[in-house]
């Protein structure tokens, strides 16, 4: 394991910390996107068009899906509240879902986008101080 996270280690080692931050935030923010099978389709996107490394982003992908699970309720609940309706009880079962999604997207954008932003802000700074850190641990594997 130790091994393993050296190698992700690595691999962002030659990242400036501007980079390695928005590298960390695209990642986690597209990885808990709440729809299911979106999130690497978007992950492909983002590397695409902002350069980024394209593993990476799948690596936090896949990390970050428990997370996904995990917030699904909660941001249809906030979309639900957002959008001023709650989640139908009634109709069909594809209105029932529809509904849900859209709710979800809502709260997707307006908790976890500008949450997203505020978690790059905060990491540019902590990767521009550990930045030495890491490169020694990669060093000297012991």
């Amino acid at each position: 394991m130790r091994q393993w996270a050296l190698r992700c280690l690595a691999s962002v080692e030659g990242l400036p910390p501007e980079r390695a931050a928005l590298l960390l935030s695209v990642g986690l923010v597209l990885g808990v996107f709440p729809i299911v099978g979106l999130p690497t389709v978007l992950c492909l996107l983002a590397a695409l068009g902002l350069r980024l490394n394209f593993a990476a982003l799948q690596l936090l992908n896949n990390l970050s899906s428990p997370l996904q699970l995990a917030l699904l309720l909660p941001l249809t609940r906030a979309g639900a509240w957002l959008c001023g309706d709650a989640v139908p009880d009634g109709g069909t079962a594809a209105g029932r879902f529809g509904a849900a999604a859209v709710h979800a997207l809502a709260g997707w954008g307006c908790i976890c986008v500008p949450s997203g932003i505020l978690l790059y802000l905060v990491l540019i700074p902590i990767m521009r101080r550990r930045r030495p850190v890491w490169s020694n641990a990669i060093e000297s594997p012991a």
